[in-house]
């Protein structure tokens, strides 16, 4: 009798044992561990994330946009376009319109100033800036647009449309007025505005200069 009593307590605790740890099994995860997952979702999300910071452009980047914008004007070949009595005087004949007079030296807006005769592009209106001269003033121009010499007066410097030689203005250096240092002084008249979004009509060059 008493072995098998001895037998029967055996086998019970061993069924005791066995429930245990199946339980002991199908225990729910720690918080521990909990954390410890959220925590490497959480790091794997963050080193995918894109970066939000701009990439520098270069030199050569600037220089190709600008050469891009100098050459993307259609060209078409013929006469300038035509010019009033008082435009013929300051473009032609290097006249100045008095100071504050200009349809342009308040203008704001965004866009491009092309020449008055033959509609070759020269300046951006992010260029432009207030001088508070009188005058339409820049402190930049597109590349290749703008051809500087000596004015009649013997210092000042003239500044004309490299295309068609129309009078421009004057440009002065060393004012500090931009952290480019240069004004562009320039007639409203000499000019117009292509507001943003419009399309810039092509730039004309004479008969002579097409090609066969």
């Amino acid at each position: 009798m008493k072995v098998k009593s001895w037998f029967s307590m055996g086998l019970l605790v061993l069924g005791l044992l066995s429930v245990l740890a199946i339980k002991a099994s199908e225990q729910p995860v720690r918080a521990d561990d909990d954390a410890d997952t959220t925590t490497k979702t959480v790091a794997v999300d963050e080193s995918t994330e894109p970066s939000t910071e701009a990439e520098p452009v270069s030199d050569a980047d600037e220089t190709k946009e600008d050469a891009d914008e100098a050459s993307e004007q259609k060209v078409t070949y013929g006469r300038y376009n035509p010019l009033n009595q008082f435009e013929r005087w300051v473009i032609e004949q290097k006249g100045t319109e008095r100071a504050g007079t200009g349809g342009y030296t308040e203008n704001k807006k965004e866009g491009t100033y092309i020449c008055r005769r033959c509609n070759a592009k020269l300046y951006r209106s992010g260029d432009k800036f207030e001088s508070h001269c009188g005058w339409p003033s820049f402190d930049d121009e597109i590349k290749g647009a703008v051809r500087r010499q000596t004015d009649a007066d013997g210092y000042r410097i003239e500044i004309l449309c490299a295309n068609c030689d129309g009078h421009l203005g004057h440009v002065f250096h060393g004012e500090r007025m931009t952290e480019k240092n240069t004004r562009h002084c320039v007639n409203s008249v000499s000019m117009k505005f292509i507001p943003k979004g419009k399309k810039i009509p092509p730039m004309i060059k004479p008969s002579s200069e097409k090609p066969e």
